[in-house]
């Protein structure tokens, strides 16, 4: 098994690279965070233009190749940068449910807006008693004439507050937690009957709570079959479960490489604690951890690319949700004690990345799901 980048994936990591130390080091990414719409809009057109937003979808979409691995490329660099815009919502996430639901008109019209930067989406698919179960659905679609309309409650909508257009998971049929019966449907952000209540996650993200009180759409804003979406939705959900996972591995390298560095120039005893064996030995640890997060996403990446089933493909993404995971508390954790109280200060970049390894860690399902549900699958 081959573990090496292509020529053109090293360029893609590159360039991801030169536009992080040229235009999102810290400062610049915290006045980002703190601007109203929490994300930079100049940046999001420079991510069109230079075709990263075309990264997760296939040729036939008209996209870079759809690959998983190119992916994973660029995550992990976001990943460094603590990146606050809304790749993995817009481009990944919902890029994938339009991607594998939508029909010919549909993605014809959304994708290439997406590709070029000036159509912003989020999944509202998640519910208060959901428990990161996709099939667990209490929003109810119903069809009147010409209409649907929909009502319920949506949490943690990444990107909620920026969206243009809203992808809702209903259902039309069945019980709460039925398979079947769950369809996926395009909303205007600004229909009436849709409240929209913003915030901001702890790393720094934008997300919102979404309200439907009888909202009504065309028939036509019907992503795919009714009541069959759950395979898309899942799909999706593991794309962007991969997407994580990598930024996450790119945020914990990052926390090792300062950790080390710090260890060199804090003094202890009026001796660098960098040469205590005892320290020597937790931050061989968390290098250990870095290395094994880093080797199960990029497996997962390439059973993605593969012609492996469904139900393995989702294993491979549940196994490394799990080990990362993981990964997350042992490097995160170490980092922090490490560096002592002024680790957690706002100041320094160690307590940003922290934050954001937390929010990934429960995001899409933490590593206790995942390890239940790589046992069942």
């Amino acid at each position: 098994m081959n573990f090496s980048y292509t020529e053109e994936q090293l360029m893609l990591q590159g360039m991801v690279q030169k536009f992080v130390q040229k235009d999102y080091d810290f400062d610049t990414r915290n006045k980002i965070v703190a601007s109203d719409k929490g994300y930079s809009e100049d940046n999001w057109q420079t991510f069109a233009e230079l075709g990263w937003l075309s990264v997760p979808f296939t040729e036939e979409d008209g996209g870079f190749g759809g690959s998983a691995v190119d992916l994973i490329v660029m995550m992990e660099e976001f990943g460094k940068a603590i990146l606050v815009e809304p790749f993995v919502p817009t481009a990944v996430f919902c890029g994938e449910l339009v991607s594998s639901l939508g029909n010919d008109s549909q993605k014809a019209d959304l994708i290439e807006k997406i590709m070029g930067g000036s159509l912003q989406l989020a999944c509202a698919h998640a519910e208060q008693s959901g428990r990161y179960n996709p099939a667990s659905v209490s929003t109810t679609a119903v069809t009147e004439g010409d209409s649907i309309v929909l009502n319920g409650e949506k949490i943690s909508v990444l990107n909620g507050a920026n969206a243009d257009k809203l992808l809702v998971v209903a259902r039309e049929s069945g019980e709460t937690t039925a398979k079947d019966g769950i369809s996926v449907f395009i909303v205007d952000a600004s229909t009436e009957g849709v409240e929209i209540q913003s915030y901001t996650n702890v790393d720094g993200k934008n997300a919102a709570k979404i309200t439907l009180t009888s909202v009504k759409i065309s028939v036509d804003s019907r992503l795919g079959a009714a009541g069959k979406a759950l395979p898309g939705l899942e799909s999706g959900i593991d794309r962007a479960t991969l997407a994580v996972c990598a930024e996450a591995v790119g945020s914990l390298e990052a926390l090792l490489k300062k950790t080390v560095e710090y260890s060199k120039i804090r003094k202890q005893f009026g001796t660098p604690i960098g040469t205590f064996q005892a320290l020597q030995h937790r931050m061989a640890d968390m290098f250990i951890e870095c290395q094994l997060a880093r080797s199960i996403v990029i497996m997962a990446a390439m059973s993605l690319d593969s012609n492996d089933s469904d139900a393995e493909k989702s294993k491979a993404v549940s196994a490394a949700k799990s080990r990362i995971g993981k990964a997350i508390r042992k490097v995160g954790q170490e980092s922090i004690q490490i560096h002592g109280g002024i680790g957690v200060t706002n100041e320094l970049d160690i307590s940003h990345l922290f934050k954001s390894v937390t929010a990934l860690d429960v995001m899409f399902g933490n590593s206790d799901y995942h390890t239940k549900r790589f046992s069942s699958l």
